[in-house]
């Protein structure tokens, strides 16, 4: 099995029914110190949190009338396989969806979070009502084929560096309404998460500059505001060298040549972090990581991506 991080929740477990009611904040932060550890190995437990609500009211409203057709009573059994190689995640959501509609629904699974998949693998089987099985169709496959899709791509980058000292961060360019989800779907898939949010990390960029009125100045303010890492981004080797004589935590490196990278890592004194940012894809991310920059930040991990086929097919119970 892949190696990811992992993610333990057991000592965070809670009826989805009261989910609603936590903080987003505080659960976002939750996610983030768990997600963020440093340890990989395999996954052992998982009890996420998640608020399952908002996604399923989109779509049924004031009710399922289509399924209504269907006699109360009906019992089925379906299955959903995969029409095309990937790495499943998304379970948790999966489950919450039918947890949520309806407890007679039972959901056994064939593989766990991160397992890469060949097409034609059947994921998992559920059976219960035939009514409450349609209803949730939809929801359901919808974020397990978005949430696999972004394992599916996290990994292809994860392999990309395997064997250097680099590790590929996500952004936050998610998908609204999915940040903490897709967050984890990268962990699933290898790699890791950059900050989840305005909050909970310091991203210094070139109007915060300007405003600040110089490099050194903005890192200065920042330190006396928050404990935090602070990160700035600079677009030249004299930006580099400005921004490293104030030290921040990490700087990134936006858009640098391989050369300018080169020449970065070198005059870097080994205390700050560095981040390589901007036109990084599949094709050049290896060469970039071979720099020896600790970190590639990529916003292609969460929205350059494309659901993964699925197919849930019902049969009915005589």
């Amino acid at each position: 099995m892949y190696e990811y991080r992992q993610l333990i929740f057991t000592s965070f477990t809670l009826k989805l029914s009261s989910l609603s009611k936590l903080n987003y904040s505080k659960l976002s932060r939750l996610i983030s110190m768990i997600l963020t550890a440093t340890t990989l190995k395999p996954m052992t437990t998982l009890s996420p949190l998640i608020d399952i609500k908002p996604f399923l009211d989109e779509d049924i409203g004031t009710g399922d009338i289509t399924a209504a057709i269907i006699p109360a009573t009906t019992q089925a059994i379906t299955e959903v396989i995969t029409r095309e190689t990937m790495v499943l995640c998304g379970k948790p959501w999966f489950d919450a969806v039918f947890q949520y509609l309806d407890s007679n629904i039972s959901i056994t699974w064939y593989a766990d979070e991160g397992d890469c998949l060949q097409a034609g693998t059947t994921l998992c089987k559920l059976n219960g009502p035939a009514r409450s099985l349609l209803t949730g169709e939809r929801t359901a496959l919808n974020l397990l084929q978005t949430l696999s899709a972004t394992a599916t791509q996290s990994r292809l980058y994860a392999d990309a560096v395997a064997g250097t000292h680099c590790k590929v961060l996500d952004t936050r360019k998610t998908l609204p309404g999915l940040r903490l989800a897709q967050k984890y779907a990268v962990a699933c898939g290898g790699c890791y998460n950059h900050r989840i949010g305005l909050y909970d990390g310091v991203l210094i960029k070139e109007n915060h500059i300007i405003a600040a009125g110089s490099i050194s100045e903005a890192i200065q303010l920042a330190r006396q505001l928050t404990s935090l890492t602070v990160e700035i981004e600079v677009e030249s080797v004299q930006e580099f060298l400005e921004a490293s004589a104030a030290k921040p935590d990490r700087i990134m490196l936006d858009n640098f040549s391989l050369e300018a990278l080169t020449q970065a890592v070198a005059l870097n004194d080994g205390t700050i972090e560095l981040e390589a940012s901007g036109n990084i894809d599949l094709n050049n991310i290896r060469t970039i990581a071979e720099t020896g920059v600790d970190f590639i930040s990529i916003g292609a991990l969460t929205k350059h991506i494309k659901a993964i086929d699925l197919s849930m097919r019902i049969n009915l119970i005589i």
